[in-house]
């Protein structure tokens, strides 16, 4: 059992989901504003958070920017439609565990829920869940693989630049288990999920009573990954006086642990990643340029999944394998629909998203082949949505906006087209010219 909190307007929706995870066990509390929400965090600790995208004076974005200014790491799963899939994605730049979208399957909720409290528990072990566990064979792959060996058994510091959910992580591992580090510990830090003083601690340490806070003496990650490796992800999230810091730290060797005037001597070799390019926060002046110069010996770049080409077979095949294993089933195949809208999409969350869609589909199919029903409702918008008409067509806008209407109502109706004309206001005839015009399956 775990203690919820919900954040969500939609006040039938919001006690349905109350009802439904009661139900299941866990202990939940409701809010329906960023407000009221503020007020409950300050004064109760959660679990977890199911939080709406959209809210009456705000965004889940301002629930996960809050959290992390206190410096709070329970997980958060924002709930959003499919027109903000790419806002969702954001958000897990941003710190989110994960999203889910509208409708909610209960099923995919208790799953992505259970993942998510799992992963709470196990937060301190060092362990990483890579989104790949199996190589590409794509060209990019190759030379991904190569410069990977080339620098791995060096010393030099590396910023693994990617999209995210292309597997950062799983990179930046991979380069401490081909290094001469590899007996020692690996230590990742999210540092997207830090706020200024969390960060200095969490890096460095602290003595008892340095801050508000500080109740105990703690050892920084500096020391934990001590003749091992330190992977800082998101590195372009720290703040400047933290990058001071950081900066002597590699530089000298030794780290000053806060409220402290000792030096302790340190040997770590620096991975880091992050989704933007550094060079613009350097001219932005968010970021230092001797810290980016020190970070940057050597840069990997890791290419987007839609960039990947027979790569995207290989790992849906993957992940087919591992979620049936995981949650039992025996999908062998994919419908010729579905591997038309898998292979067409622009996939803007990369492996990580593939992996959550495959999951998502396995668990709902009762067949051993994935079909259309099991596919998210965004992907099959997305991928039979017309690039919307510039200028002053009014009949071009028009089309598109009716195709995107006549998409919406057959997902919302399971494709039963007699249903879907009659919410459309059309006859049957009508609906069948009009998916034959548009070249709606």
């Amino acid at each position: 059992m775990a203690k919820i909190l919900i954040i969500e307007d939609d006040l039938t929706f919001s006690q349905i989901l109350e009802g439904f995870l009661k139900k299941n066990g866990h202990e939940v509390t409701a809010v329906h504003d960023l407000k009221k929400s503020f007020q409950v965090l300050a004064q109760e600790t959660f679990e977890l958070l199911l939080v709406d995208y959209r809210l009456p004076d705000g965004t889940g974005l301002d629930v996960l920017t809050y959290l992390r200014d206190k410096g709070s790491i329970q997980p958060i799963l924002i709930m959003t439609s499919f027109n903000d899939v790419k806002t969702a994605v954001k958000s897990i730049q941003l710190g989110a565990f994960d999203y889910i979208t509208k409708p909610v399957n209960p099923d995919e909720l208790l799953m992505i829920i259970s993942k998510a409290l799992g992963k709470k528990e196990t937060a301190n072990t060092n362990s990483i869940e890579s989104p790949d566990t199996i190589k590409g064979k794509s060209a990019l792959a190759d030379k991904l693989y190569e410069h990977i060996s080339l620098v791995a058994p060096t010393d030099m510091s590396v910023i693994i630049q990617g999209e995210s959910g292309t597997g950062k992580e799983y990179a930046a591992r991979t380069l401490h288990l081909q290094s001469k580090r590899s007996h020692k510990p690996f230590v990742a830090i999210d540092c997207g999920a830090l706020s200024k003083d969390l960060a200095a601690s969490e890096l460095f340490g602290h003595a008892k009573g340095s801050f508000t806070g500080a109740l105990n003496d703690k050892k920084g990650q500096f020391e934990a990954a001590h003749g091992g490796t330190l992977f800082l992800d998101e590195v372009g999230n720290l703040s400047y006086e933290v990058q001071v810091k950081l900066l002597r730290a590699i530089q000298e060797r030794v780290i000053q642990p806060l409220g402290t005037t000792k030096n302790i001597k340190v040997d770590v070799r620096i991975i880091t990643a992050t989704n933007d390019d550094l060079k613009t926060s350097v001219t932005n002046g968010t970021f230092r340029e001797d810290l980016y110069h020190r970070l940057n010996e050597f840069k990997i770049q890791l290419p987007a999944l839609r960039d990947r080409g027979k790569d995207l077979e290989l790992f849906i095949n993957h992940f087919i394998k591992q979620s049936n294993a995981e949650l039992q089933r025996n999908v062998t195949q994919l419908s010729k629909a579905v591997a038309e809208i898998l292979f067409q999409y622009d996939w803007p969350g990369n492996l990580r998203e593939l992996k959550n869609v495959i999951k998502r589909m396995v668990l709902l199919s009762t067949t051993e082949t994935l079909e259309i029903e099991s596919l998210p409702e965004e992907m099959i918008v997305a991928i039979n949505q017309s690039p919307r008409p510039t200028g002053s067509d009014l009949k071009a806008i028009n089309e598109v906006n009716e195709k995107t209407l006549i998409m919406e109502t057959l997902l919302k109706v399971k494709y039963n087209k007699s249903k879907a004309a009659k919410l459309l206001n059309i006859d049957r005839k009508t609906l069948y010219s009009k998916m034959e015009r548009y070249e709606i399956e």
